[in-house]
């Protein structure tokens, strides 16, 4: 196409943009057209790598020598390339006939943030930007090898927001990664705006009562992750990431079980698993006790049991379903309340409904214990996504307890394992032991 052709398709790509900006920049026999959207750029680098050498160079040549040389050069392979790079705050220049596209995005959002879901005491306490290009030069500011790789493309038909796969090409599991880019180039969805909303497009168990992804915020769970060979996946304006393959054991696993001692960490760990199965089994424990084995205590706890219950006039069932209820429904409005009063309002709620439903005899005292422990324990699992599933998957242990006592427990704690068992996270299965063991034999082989 001639320049006046191109000048014309260019200006008929964004008709419809009001801040679409066309500048022609003429002096003696040189001239170059200038298209960009205003808001996108920044318009001090704008004027200082181009507008400026422009006028001080003597041939066009030179200037398109010197244009190729900066760091924002860009290839442009097609026109619709062009189309989307002005659109993502590029910069293009028409000049003798031909498109150089320099990415001058003005970025606003590339502060580092503090960790605020993954919190540590030790340890590093920095956590991803909203910036993709921040994000990723913190990885790599982290990760010291040449393997390290990084594979570009959109996301969502209308935001076309950037999306980056990031693995280590030695150590990548080859199957998982295959199964990721073929699940992402099957996403068909008009706007994608977040990680979260990402992870459920290709989540291959859709309906999956657990997590088949872990999102965090924490630079150091994603180095120490793609050590291990598994793959990053960063959406542009979101400080969190995706990591895949995941297991099971991965979810009850933090960052600072690696700057403890040996022992530390393993009584951490313990505490952790602790709380895993009193927030999960307690609340089914204390049915199918009450109800259906009450011989299982000894004597003087069951009188004290029977005797707090004096006076309740619902079913051990609909006790523990009314008080974990208001439980769930104060955890949501904590997390829903402003910051600066969420913590009063949810202590003051808690003590309050507490206090209120023992003295109206609607709960026992011992059913506010109860509670009380499968809340904190809750907490105790590292990552959310493994404490929202707990949290699920408690009700249906009660039903099965409410149902069949002590042996529906137990059943429920069988069929549990065995889905955990049939489940695998992109190839992997999900219920892994002897990741640790496998690379250390294999280390040991190879060495």
């Amino acid at each position: 196409m001639s320049s006046e052709e191109n000048i014309k398709w260019i200006n008929e790509q964004f008709k419809d943009t009001n801040e679409f900006t066309m500048k022609t920049m003429e002096d003696d026999d040189k001239k170059a057209e200038l298209f960009y959207i205003k808001p996108l750029i920044d318009v001090e680098l704008l004027q200082q790598i181009i507008i400026k050498p422009y006028f001080e160079m003597d041939s066009e040549s030179k200037f398109i020598r010197y244009l190729k040389s900066l760091p924002q050069f860009q290839d442009s392979k097609s026109q619709e390339q062009l189309k989307t790079e002005v659109l993502n705050g590029n910069v293009v220049l028409l000049i003798q006939n031909k498109f150089y596209l320099l990415d001058l995005k003005f970025s606003f959002n590339d502060q580092t943030n503090t960790a605020s879901v993954e919190t540590t005491i030790h340890g590093s306490q920095l956590a991803l930007s909203d910036n993709i290009a921040t994000n990723i030069n913190i990885i790599r500011s982290d990760y010291h090898q040449p393997t390290l790789y990084v594979e570009y493309s959109t996301i969502g038909q209308v935001n076309n927001h950037k999306l980056a796969i990031i693995y280590d090409k030695e150590k990548v599991n080859k199957n998982a990664l295959n199964i990721i880019t073929e699940k992402l180039q099957q996403v068909d969805k008009q706007v994608i705006t977040s990680t979260v909303q990402l992870s459920n497009y290709i989540n291959k168990q859709k309906y999956s009562l657990f997590p088949q992804l872990i999102m965090t915020e924490r630079p150091d769970r994603i180095v120490y992750n793609l050590a291990g060979g598994k793959i990053i996946l960063l959406v542009d304006g979101n400080p969190q990431a995706l990591i895949a393959p995941v297991y099971f054991f991965d979810f009850m696993t933090s960052m600072e079980d690696n700057y403890h001692s040996y022992y530390i960490s393993l009584f951490l760990k313990i505490l952790r698993y602790a709380g895993l199965f009193i927030s999960l089994l307690l609340p089914g424990l204390y049915i199918g006790i009450t109800s259906f084995a009450p011989e299982v205590f000894r004597t003087e706890l069951a009188l004290t049991i029977a005797g707090s219950r004096i006076g309740v006039p619902f079913s051990s069932f609909v006790e523990v379903l009314f008080m974990l209820f208001f439980m769930e429904m104060l955890l949501e409005a904590s997390i829903r309340l402003p910051k600066t009063i969420s913590a009063t309002a949810t202590t003051v709620g808690g003590l309050i409904l507490g206090t209120a439903v023992t003295e109206a005899s609607l709960a026992s005292d011992i059913m506010v214990i109860i509670v009380s422990a499968v809340a904190i324990s809750t907490f105790v699992i590292p990552i959310n996504e493994m404490a929202f599933s707990i949290r699920v998957i408690r009700f249906l242990f009660i039903l099965a307890s409410t149902l069949l006592g002590l042996a529906g427990l137990m059943l429920g704690l069988y069929a549990l394992i065995m889905y955990l068992v049939s489940i695998d996270s992109f190839g992997e299965p999900y219920l892994k032991f002897n990741e640790k063991k496998k690379s250390k034999t294999k280390a040991g082989e190879e060495a």
